[in-house]
C-alpha cells in the first residue's frame, strides 16, 4: 500500500506529509481547496507529465516523495532487477521526483537514479489511477478490450499475439522492400555497389587512426625530432661533459671513498647502474632516429591517407570502426538485392508462416475473450444493480474481424439503463453519471483479478447524488476489502464509508496561501460530513444527520 505522500512547493502546497492507511481513505474539502493537487503528486511521482509552472512561486524546486509497504514484492523485484535497480529491502519501496526551474530534475527509486519510462513502468505495477477524465477512455473500443482481457487474465497470450503482429509487420515491410520498382530496385544496387567498394578498396583497420597520427606527427617533424634527439644523444654521452662522462668519473671517486667509508659501495654501485640507465636511454634515443623517415613521398601518402579517411567519415560515420560496419551492412543488403527473387520467395514463405502463427494465437486470443464476455456482462449488471441500476443490463459484443494490433476481435460494451429500453452501444449514451458508474462497476470487478496493490479516484461519483452516492461509497469500500484505495469525493454519502478521513483546506500566512491536509478523527468527522451536507451554517439538525450517517455506515 501507499503508506505516506510528501509534498513540497508543488503548485500552492508548500510542505505536506500524508500518511495513508489500509482500506478505503476518503479525501474531502472545499472546491478549490488543492485536493486534486495530492493525485497530481502522486500522478507525478510515477512518471506523469512535469511542468516548471508546477513550482511554487517565489521556489527555484518542487519535489514528491512516495514510500510503499508491498505485502507482495515478486512482481515489482523483477522489474527493478530488470531495471538494474536496488530490489525493495522487506517490501519497502520509495519513489522521488524532483522538477527544477533550471530543468536539472532528478528521479529516483530506492536511492537509484531512474528516468521517466522507468517510474511510469512502475507506476502501472502499483497504482490504478482513475481520474474525472477517464470515464470517457471506456468509450474507446481498445480500452474496452483492455478490460475484457483484463477480466479474462488474457496478459500472456495477448503479449504473444501482440509480438507476432509486430513481426508480420516487418516481414511485410522487408517485403514490399524487396518486392518495389525494378528501376529504384537498379538504383539501389548501384548505390549499395558503390559504397561497397568504395570502402573496400580503402583497406580499413581500426588501429587506422592511432597509427596514422602518430606517424603523420614523426615524418612530418622528422628534421626536428632529429635536431632534439641529437642534442639528448650528446648531452647523455657524447659530450665531453655528457652526463655520463660525469657517472664514470663519480664511480673512480666513489670507488676510493669506499675504502674509507663502508657506505660508499652502495653509493658506487647505485652510479653504476645509473650509468648503465644513461648508456641504454642514450642508445634507444639514437635507435628511434635513425627509424625517422623524412621522405616527401611518405608524407604525401600519408596526408592522402589521412584525407582519405575524412571524407570517409563524412559519408558512412564518425569512426573507422562505424565505416567498417557500414560496409558490411551495405555489402549484406547488397547481397539480399542481387539475389532478390530468391529473397522474395523466401520472405514470402516467412510471411505466410508468421501469418499462419498469428491467426492461431489470434483464434487462442478470441476463444478466451469469447468465453469471458458473457461472465464479465453477468458480473458488471450485478455490480451495477447495486449502483442504482435495478434493471440495468450490460452486454460485452464481440465479432470478428480482420488481423489488427488488438486482435481478431471488434468489441462493442452495450447498456440497457432502464426496463423497456432497447440495448444501445455504452458509447451512445450521453450520460456521464451513467458511464462513471459503469466504470466503477468495472473497475469492481477486475479488481479481483488484478495485482495492483493501490486505486485512486478521483471523483468518481460525479453527477451522481441521493441513494446512488450512498451505493458508489458501499461499493468503494467493498473494493477497499482487497485494495487499498483512496477516493476524493464531495459527497457525504461516499465520504461516510471511508475507514480513514483526511480534509484538505487552504491557510493564509504571511500573505501567501498555502494547502494543509489533516487527518481526522471518528469525532471531527462529523463537522466535516455536516459541512458537506449543508455548507458552512452547522446546525443541529445537520449535526445530527452527520452522526447518524457515519454510524450508518459502520
Amino acid at each position: 500500500m501507499l503508506t505516506t505522500l510528501r509534498i513540497k512547493n508543488l503548485a500552492i502546497v508548500e510542505n505536506v506529509r500524508v500518511e495513508f492507511l489500509d482500506g478505503l481513505n476518503v479525501i474531502t474539502g472545499e472546491t478549490g481547496a488543492g485536493k486534486s493537487i495530492l493525485i497530481g503528486a502522486l500522478t507525478l511521482v510515477l512518471g506523469g507529465r512535469a511542468d516548471k509552472n508546477m513550482i511554487r512561486t517565489g521556489e527555484d524546486k518542487c519535489g514528491v516523495e512516495a514510500s510503499f509497504a508491498l505485502k507482495e514484492v515478486a512482481p515489482i523485484n523483477f522489474l527493478l532487477d530488470d531495471l538494474g535497480i536496488d530490489l525493495c529491502e522487506g517490501g519497502q519501496l520509495i519513489v522521488q521526483r524532483i522538477i527544477s526551474e533550471s530543468g536539472s530534475g532528478k528521479n529516483l527509486i530506492n536511492g537509484c537514479s531512474a528516468t521517466v519510462q522507468m517510474l511510469k513502468k512502475l507506476g502501472n505495477l502499483l497504482v490504478d489511477m482513475h481520474g474525472p477524465h477517464d470515464h470517457q477512455s471506456l468509450l474507446s473500443r481498445e480500452f474496452q478490450l483492455e478490460m475484457l482481457d483484463s477480466f479474462a487474465q488474457l496478459a500472456e497470450v495477448n503479449q504473444k499475439y501482440k509480438h507476432s503482429y509486430r513481426e508480420m509487420l516487418d516481414i511485410a515491410a522487408e517485403l514490399k522492400e524487396l518486392d518495389g520498382d525494378d528501376s529504384q530496385v537498379a538504383q539501389q544496387i548501384d548505390l549499395l555497389s558503390y559504397q561497397v567498394a568504395e570502402i573496400d578498396d580503402a583497406k580499413l583497420s581500426e588501429d587506422d587512426e592511432d597509427d596514422l597520427g602518430q606517424e603523420h606527427a614523426r615524418v612530418a617533424n622528422a628534421q626536428r625530432i632529429i635536431e632534439l634527439s641529437t642534442t639528448v644523444y650528446n648531452a647523455i654521452s657524447e659530450d665531453e661533459y655528457s652526463a655520463f662522462n660525469a657517472m664514470v668519473g663519480a664511480q673512480g671517486a666513489l670507488t676510493e671513498l669506499s675504502s674509507i667509508i663502508d657506505d660508499a659501495e652502495e653509493w658506487r654501485s647505485e652510479a653504476e647502474s645509473i650509468s648503465i640507465q644513461l648508456q641504454e636511454l642514450a642508445n634507444t634515443v639514437s635507435t628511434t632516429v635513425q627509424s625517422i623517415d623524412a621522405d616527401p613521398e611518405r608524407l604525401q601518402w600519408l596526408d592522402d591517407r589521412i584525407t582519405l579517411i575524412h571524407a570517409l567519415k563524412r559519408k558512412y560515420g564518425s569512426t573507422i570502426k562505424d565505416i567498417i560496419a557500414f560496409g558490411q551492412d551495405a555489402a549484406d543488403r547488397l547481397h539480399e538485392l542481387q539475389n532478390r527473387e530468391e529473397n522474395i520467395s523466401a520472405i514470402k514463405l516467412k510471411l505466410e508462416d508468421v501469418k499462419s502463427k498469428l491467426t492461431t494465437i489470434g483464434k487462442k486470443l478470441r476463444a478466451g475473450r469469447v468465453k469471458a464476455a458473457q461472465t464479465m456482462a453477468d458480473d458488471v449488471t450485478a455490480e451495477l444493480r447495486d449502483l442504482g441500476f435495478e434493471h440495468g443490463i450490460f452486454s460485452v459484443n464481440l465479432e470478428p474481424c480482420e488481423p489488427s494490433p488488438t486482435g481478431i476481435d471488434e468489441i462493442e460494451f452495450g447498456f440497457a439503463p432502464n426496463l423497456g429500453e432497447a440495448m444501445r452501444p455504452l458509447r451512445a449514451i450521453a450520460s456521464s453519471g451513467e458511464i462513471s458508474r459503469v466504470m466503477l462497476a468495472i473497475k469492481t470487478i477486475l479488481a479481483g483479478h488484478d495485482m495492483i496493490p493501490v486505486m485512486v479516484f478521483d471523483e468518481i461519483d460525479a453527477n451522481v447524488g441521493g441513494e446512488t452516492a450512498n451505493a458508489v461509497g458501499k461499493k468503494l469500500a467493498g473494493v477497499a476489502k482487497t485494495h487499498q484505495v483512496i477516493c476524493i469525493t464531495h459527497l457525504p454519502q461516499v465520504a461516510v464509508h471511508g475507514d480513514n478521513h483526511f480534509v484538505v483546506s487552504k491557510q493564509t500566512d504571511n500573505q501567501r496561501t498555502k494547502t494543509v491536509i489533516s487527518a481526522l478523527s471518528q469525532e471531527e468527522r462529523v463537522p466535516e460530513v455536516a459541512r458537506m451536507l449543508g455548507g458552512k451554517d452547522l446546525t443541529s439538525v445537520i449535526m445530527r444527520h452527520a452522526e447518524e450517517m457515519l454510524k450508518g455506515s459502520e
